[in-house]
This record gives C-alpha cells, structure tokens and sequence, in this order.
C-alpha cells in the first residue's frame, strides 16, 4: 500500500471574509507537496461554507497537479443524473483528479426538507444513485427504473478520464457505511474513527466485497483525521485549543481518541497508529479558526509529510 496525506481546510471563518482563502490554501497544498485537497459539504446552514463541485472546479483550474475530492458530498440531497456529469466533466478536465467521497448527509431534518428529500430514504438513495451514476460513466446508453430515479436511453459524456469509472469513496463510521463500501462503493474515507474502529470496519469493507464478488484496492482505506500541532510546552493548551473546533465530538470516546493532536512527533505517531490498523490515505483537517488554518497546514507541511514521504509503500 503507498501512503498519501492530503488536507482540507478547518473553519473558513465566520461570514467568509477573505475569498482568496481557497486559492491561497491551494498554492499552499502545492508548496508543501500534499496530495489533495478536500472540501466539504453543507447546503443549509449559517455558517459559512462553499458549495464543494464549484469550488473544486477552481481548485482544478489553479493548480495542475493536487487531487481534490469531497468530505462527503451528501449525496441523497442530489440528483444523480446531475451529478453525474458534473463529476465527469471534473474529472475529464482535471484529467483525472477528482475523487468525490459521498455519504448520507447531516442529522438535521431541515436541510433534507430544503432540497425536498425525505430523510428516512437516505440510506437507499444513496446505493441507488451510486449505481446509476457507474453505470452512466461505464454505459453507451442507460436505462434506468428504480425506486427513486428513472431514465431511459440516456448518455453522459464527457466520459471520466479515470477509468473504467470515477471511484466513489464513501464517508461514514458506521459498520453500515463500512459494508456499504463493500456492496457498492471503491473506498472508505471514515471520520472520527479510532484506530481500532478503522482495523474493524476494514475488516468489514473487504468481507462484505468478497461476498458481493466485488473487488476493492487494499489501499483505498482513508482516514480524515482532525489535528492541531504545537510545541511540547504547549500541548495542554493545544488539546483544549482543539477541542473547540472538533466536527464531532462523542459521548463514547474523548476527542483525543480519534484525532492527532502535540507535537509534531505526537502528530505522527497518531497517523502511524492508523497506518498500521490498515489505512493509507489521509486527510488533515486542522482544529482551529480560519485565521490560523495556512499556519497549522505549513507547520504540518515542513514537520510531519516529510516522515510520510508521498508514494511511500507499506506491506499489505
């Protein structure tokens, strides 16, 4: 398996005030050589975030060799014909960079009323559109008659440069998300897992393909990891610095559980910790303001990527 660490940004701030964030975070990922840059994805809501498939078509356009994905695109909120060309046309003019990660969505019913989608057929939804979106990258002409889309001999194109389709990552913690993967996704980008929660789902993902006689690369196990990085002195202060910027905080397991937070030693003895319950890919989210996001990504970029050199194999 080779290693690959990429990162996404922690807040952007409250009201947006900086609209060249984005690009400057972009030239970032390219000084230090990360290998992708990942956006998440929030339609309803007061807090500032961008709209993922536009943002990331600048993303392609600045720089000509960071991957881009999602950190998960809600894929039930979308309409998979849509959508499906959207992320060809990605792909195709990226040639071939674009790495959608797709998932449920947020727990809130309002964003779910919003987009005029019942919350309760989520998990649905999301196989059916998974499926019909393969097969309008790999197909001439679909027909399609489902429980919630319908098309009949209908062609996309462009066709996904990556072949013989653009691979659908899927979020989730969940043993279901896990198996989900297996059944009908080509990996795993799981967030605020333990070590030992990613070993077991892993476990999970590559039973449940071998019972669908699918087959999934052993290194498309990613883990989206939340981290914050300072000196020893100030590693008490770090945690409780952290601690106010955690996605998702949990009753089972204190923050420190499922995210990489000291020194840059500790910070990479966290992923070390991963890499060996079975994961390869990564995703740095720094826990911390807007403000400080390019600080903690340079920081992470002279200290930590270094001692994960990109490409860098490990045994299966």
């Amino acid at each position: 398996m080779s290693i690959a660490i990429g990162y996404m940004p922690g807040a952007f701030g409250q009201g947006g005030g900086n609209p060249n964030q984005l690009r400057d975070l972009v030239a970032l990922g390219d000084r230090f050589n990360y290998d992708s840059i990942w956006l998440s994805d929030r339609i309803v809501s007061d807090r500032f975030s961008l709209e993922p498939m536009v943002a990331l078509s600048m993303v392609a356009a600045w720089s000509d060799r960071l991957k881009f994905g999602t950190s998960v695109l809600a894929l039930p909120l979308r309409q998979p014909v849509v959508l499906a060309k959207q992320i060809a046309t990605l792909d195709y003019l990226s040639r071939g960079r674009f790495f959608p990660a797709v998932g449920l969505g947020q727990e809130e019913p309002e964003e779910y009323e919003a987009c005029g989608v019942g919350k309760e057929d989520r998990a649905a939804r999301t196989d059916e559109a998974i499926v019909l979106m393969r097969r309008l990258w790999q197909e001439e002409k679909v027909t399609h008659e489902g429980r919630f889309f319908t098309c009949h001999d209908v062609t996309v194109t462009p066709r996904p440069v990556q072949k013989p389709s653009t691979p659908v990552w899927i979020g989730g913690r969940s043993p279901a998300a896990a198996r989900r993967v297996g059944r009908v996704g080509d990996g795993w980008l799981v967030s605020s897992a333990t070590p030992e929660e990613v070993r077991q789902g892993r476990e999970a993902l590559f039973e449940t393909a071998d019972k669908c006689g699918r087959e999934i690369e052993s290194d498309h196990v990613g883990v989206l990891l939340g981290c914050y990085v300072a000196d020893g002195a100030g590693a008490a202060e770090a945690k409780a610095q952290a601690q106010r910027f955690v996605t998702r905080q949990r009753p089972d397991a204190h923050f420190t559980e499922f995210s990489a937070v000291g020194g840059p030693d500790e910070i990479c003895q966290a992923i070390q910790r991963y890499i060996d319950a079975g994961a390869s890919k990564f995703v740095l989210r720094p826990l911390c303001s807007g403000e400080e996001t390019a600080e903690q990504l340079e920081v992470l970029g002279r200290e930590v990527l270094p001692q994960f050199p990109r490409g860098k194999t490990i045994p299966v």
